[in-house]
């Protein structure tokens, strides 16, 4: 964090909860009913009210709300060759993760113009000069909802095709003036039981060269509200993911009951840790003082200059009154420990 950044800042992981029309106005794009006009129109008017819920709740540090994202990375695919499409295994019964669209790599991966995130990036900054960070999957994340085709054979061999394509999303990112980059990557334990430091490894090829502040989001899952990761632990990624080229780990804990967070204590690092207090996947909106308590928790473990304040994942499967409530709770408590730490608000 810089010298200007005030103390405990709040912001977001990324998705922002979507307006109740967008959840009309999709459908109506997926059928062709709209224009390109139309389309462009729509998905900068929910960006504009993403940023304008943010601001309004407070918030120091805000994203675009990634209105413009199909259900977190799903959209990402339609910009890479080489994946072909199929039914999800899946249509009755409640939503779960088999059944989302499956997708095979037959072919080797590409992404000829990018992930489209330069372009989100540049509508927010025209909308805003608000501090803005920008979140991108990480090879890893893009990774695991591929299944290997005809031309990989191994998941090692498919990530190590998708570092360079987000390295340089991330570099293009840099040129269109973001300062602020955050990673999203699953929890690497629901990769299987082996070691971590692979992951890392890539997780640092995919960042290596890019002049930002670079954040790693390290998350459960959170499609329809449902985790993917189980036992969501991050234990076995300790003291492996010291080593990721980030200055700010960005976990989970609301949803936790703050499990874990002397892990900040047993590992000692230079490393800034962005502290999840909200949980997206409960429906009910935490109060102030509730987040200051969870607040209070960390600092037991972290100085309080090294700590950042943030929901445990995104809102995009969050209904939006909700959300906004929760925003506010997050902006409320963080400020009431910063006014007992230097007494000001």
């Amino acid at each position: 964090m810089s010298a200007t950044d005030p103390l405990l800042p709040t912001t977001v992981i990324g998705s922002h909860a979507l307006p109740s029309w967008l959840w009309l106005a999709r459908p109506a794009i997926a059928d062709g009913r709209f224009g390109p006009t139309d389309i462009e129109e729509t998905l900068e008017d929910a960006t504009r009210i993403a940023i304008a819920d943010q601001i309004e709740a407070g918030v120091d540090v805000i994203s675009d709300g990634e209105m413009r994202r199909v259900n977190f990375i799903v959209g990402f695919y339609s910009h890479l060759t080489g994946i072909d499409f199929s039914a999800p295994s899946r249509r009755m019964g409640p939503p779960h993760w088999d059944s989302e669209q499956r997708m095979v790599a037959r072919e080797k991966i590409q992404a000829p113009h990018g992930l489209g995130i330069v372009q989100d990036f540049k509508l927010a900054r025209g909308i805003t000069q608000h501090p803005l960070k920008v979140a991108c999957p990480g090879p890893v994340t893009l990774a695991t909802p591929l299944r290997l085709g005809d031309a990989y054979r191994t998941q090692e061999a498919l990530i190590a095709d998708l570092v360079p394509i987000v390295n340089r999303e991330l570099k293009s990112l840099v040129d269109a003036g973001a300062t602020v980059i955050q990673i999203d990557e699953p929890n690497y334990n629901m990769l299987g039981q082996g070691d971590p430091q692979p992951w890392i490894e890539s997780f640092n090829a995919a960042v290596a060269g890019v002049k930002a502040t670079i954040h790693l989001h390290i998350c459960f899952g959170n499609l329809n509200s449902k985790p993917f990761a189980a036992p969501r632990l991050y234990e076995r990624l300790f003291p492996h993911v010291l080593a990721a080229k980030a200055s700010r780990l960005v976990l989970e804990f609301a949803s936790r009951e703050m499990a874990e967070i002397d892990l900040m204590q047993r590992y000692p690092s230079d490393k800034e840790l962005g502290l999840g207090v909200i949980d997206v996947k409960a429906y009910r909106a935490e109060t102030a003082d509730e987040v200051a308590m969870r607040i209070r928790k960390a600092l037991k473990v972290i100085p309080a200059d090294k700590l950042a304040i943030n929901p445990d994942c995104g809102f995009w499967d969050t209904p939006r009154w909700i959300a906004r409530r929760k925003l506010k709770a997050m902006v409320e408590g963080a400020k009431r420990v910063r006014q007992e730490l230097t007494g000001k608000a």
